[in-house]
């Protein structure tokens, strides 16, 4: 048993301890003059800071952003990792045939090309399922985060091959961070993902088919306030509001999304089996 834990510590990156003052450099890069006004305020409801500690971010380790977006964590995940570890951020394919996935690649990279001091060592890969998987070098990332997507993959039936592809890449010993739309406990998980609410056990399912195990979660993004029984599914809260002036002050009372943030170990067997080892 103690020979495992070491391999861990050593494979894996893993640590439940910090220095005091260790995330002194995030409290910085999250308060920083490059992160916009309207991305700040985002900050009471997806809580950066928290959420990275509890994933056990560190600044020197290899990180996988999935689906980046417009960038919101990239902003500070990026000058974060910057000068000791490493991002890859695996957004959307260029081939990738809806315009609006395309629309949203050409604005990541316009972004990253507009502030190279912050952004010029991400390094961007492809997540487009089924065809393009390759989001780093298998067994490369300590890390790897995803913020509320899996009801996409889950529309577009591709979510175990995306937990599959993370599965491969994660180091064993290595952390996935999922927040995502928490559905109601006492409704069926619908599996398309239409409303964007997923339920915290299908999370957990689809995590233990690709061979993580279950570490923790928390309850640092939950809000009490939403209902989730919207015209419009999640996308009626903000910052969507889809249903624009119609009950808008309802909604902005409300705030974001319930989320669910859960993470998953890929277990230090892996590491053994790889090697030709047993663990015992």
């Amino acid at each position: 048993m103690k020979k495992i834990l070491l391999a861990l510590l050593l494979v894996g990156g893993f640590s439940s301890v910090q220095a005091a003052g260790e995330t002194a450099p995030l409290s910085k890069v999250i308060a920083g003059a490059h992160r916009p006004a309207e991305h700040k305020a985002r900050d009471q409801y997806r809580h950066p800071r928290q959420t990275l500690e509890f994933f056990d971010v560190k600044e020197d380790m290899t990180v996988v952003e999935i689906w980046p977006g417009d960038g919101w964590y990239t902003e500070i995940l990026a000058p974060y990792l910057k000068e000791h570890g490493k991002l890859y951020a695996a957004h959307f394919s260029a081939d990738a045939e809806l315009p609006y996935y395309q629309k949203s690649l050409k604005n990541y990279v316009t972004k990253l090309s507009k502030q190279p001091d912050l952004y010029s060592k991400v390094e961007l890969t492809e997540l487009q399922p089924p065809e393009a998987l390759k989001i780093a070098p298998d067994n490369s990332a300590d890390r790897i985060l995803t913020f509320r997507n899996v009801h996409n993959w889950m529309q577009n039936g591709q979510a175990a091959a995306v937990f599959n592809a993370m599965y491969k890449v994660l180091k064993p010993g290595g952390i996935l961070g999922v927040v995502e739309h928490r559905g109601s406990s006492k409704k069926p998980q619908d599996f398309t993902g239409a409303s964007g609410y997923v339920s915290e056990d299908y999370v957990i399912a689809l995590a233990r088919n690709a061979g993580f195990e279950f570490l923790a979660k928390s309850e640092i993004n939950a809000n009490s306030k939403d209902t989730k029984d919207y015209p419009k599914g999640v996308w009626t809260l903000p910052p969507s509001l889809r249903l624009k002036d119609q009950d808008r002050e309802k909604y902005l009372e409300i705030g974001e999304s319930d989320r669910m943030t859960i993470k998953f170990i890929k277990p230090i067997q892996a590491f053994y089996r790889a090697a030709g080892l047993s663990p015992v």
